[in-house]
């Protein structure tokens, strides 16, 4: 066998019995698929976090119309989402994200609350303001959309068309008796 023959034989024996680098390697081939896992796993947390923090503040803010001092104060629908976006973290973007829905019905059996999304899974915020008198049905709703970062992955969680998740939370009470005479709906 000729010199480089034998010189390359040699150096092909060494590389196989080399095991410097495998670890290197086999995580270069598992990062990937284990970071996107994590991200997706963050990202479903965040949005359940969002989803509890959009509920609890739509609770606490349809206790303000329930017991007549939106009505009292004769609160617009601007004023009503400033009184919500004082309640909400920094998790939201409230100004541009967080649509108010507030409707009064006169009976329970006559509440029609229509889906905020359309055949083409695009949001319609058609939102109105209406906070109701005393002892009507009121539901109260409040939209967010929000942003997604890992269905770049293959883990989509949107439901929206425009690649956003759709927060929703809502509040159906009976307003109380407060002496006011009801705010005028828009």
């Amino acid at each position: 066998m000729p010199l480089p023959a034998r010189s390359f034989a040699g150096l092909l024996r060494r590389f196989r019995r080399n095991r410097r680098g495998v670890t290197a390697v086999e995580f270069a081939m598992v990062a990937p698929l284990f970071f996107g896992l994590l991200f997706a796993i963050i990202e479903v947390a965040m949005i359940f976090l969002a989803s509890q923090v959009l509920e609890t503040v739509t609770q606490d803010s349809a206790r303000f119309v329930m017991t007549g001092q939106a009505q009292g104060l004769s609160y617009t629908q601007q004023q009503f989402k400033d009184y919500v976006c004082g309640r909400v973290s920094a998790l939201f973007d409230c100004t541009n994200g967080i649509f108010v829905d507030v409707r009064s019905y006169s009976s329970f059996s006559s509440v029609n609350i229509t889906p905020p999304i359309d055949s083409s899974n695009a949001f319609i915020p058609a939102t109105k303001w209406c906070p109701g008198k005393d002892g009507d049905v009121v539901v109260v709703r409040l939209y967010y959309q929000w942003p997604l970062f890992v269905t770049k992955l293959g883990f989509n969680v949107a439901n929206l068309s425009n690649g956003k998740r759709l927060l929703t939370a809502t509040a159906t009470f009976k307003n109380e008796p407060s002496g006011t005479s009801g705010a005028t709906c828009s």
